[in-house]
């Protein structure tokens, strides 16, 4: 019996819904999925990956939210230079919880950023961006104002799912610094412990 290319995207997205971060989703299927997507870039005339499910403009405002979540730094690329938005789209184009949780999210974003600064959020300032992910960052915020416990989940959820793909990446598992399982051909011990 062969797997599809949508049997194993299915079972990962099942996956990363219960949990996050590894706890569930298997590190080969994470692979898989970033192996498909460096596989499109690849092929593609332009290098590009093409999104499976969100529109442009929110794709871009996907893309936003994940260099803000994981930004690049001095010791590693961020969240874009490693593919969790395309990860992100990539699981949510098969599974339907991703995309009335993330889809719905995304539009709530816009709209809660239009009542407050009249502007969608990519044309918001800075400052009003970081002033709206901090409202729904905290979920004592949704408690305080009930009307923010939507974007509170949305954010969370989305959080974790970039967590997922930048650890899943090649990226993150050199950020990381795993090696891979390996065995001691003889134990050296425990390291000793100062001033004792």
């Amino acid at each position: 019996m062969t797997v599809s290319r949508r049997d194993v995207l299915k079972s990962l997205s099942m996956g990363a819904a219960v949990t996050s971060v590894l706890r569930v989703i298997p590190l080969q299927a994470a692979e898989y999925a970033h192996h498909m997507i460096d596989t499109e870039k690849a092929e593609s005339k332009a290098g590009v990956y093409t999104p499976k499910y969100f529109p442009p403009p929110q794709y871009k405002t996907l893309q936003a939210l994940c260099d803000r979540i994981f930004p690049a730094d001095a010791d590693s690329g961020g969240a874009v230079e490693a593919g969790a938005p395309e990860f992100i789209d990539l699981l949510t184009s098969e599974n339907p919880h991703y995309q009335l949780t993330l889809g719905g999210g995304l539009m709530w974003l816009d709209s809660a950023c239009t009542d407050r600064f009249a502007n969608a959020y990519l044309d918001c300032t800075a400052q009003q961006q970081t002033e709206m992910l901090d409202c729904i960052a905290y979920r004592k915020n949704a408690v305080k104002d009930a009307s923010l416990s939507q974007g509170v989940e949305f954010f969370s959820f989305l959080r974790n799912l970039t967590a997922d793909g930048f650890f899943t990446s090649k990226i993150g598992i050199q950020y990381l610094g795993y090696m891979g399982n390996g065995y001691l051909a003889e134990f050296p011990g425990c390291p000793p412990v100062p001033g004792v």
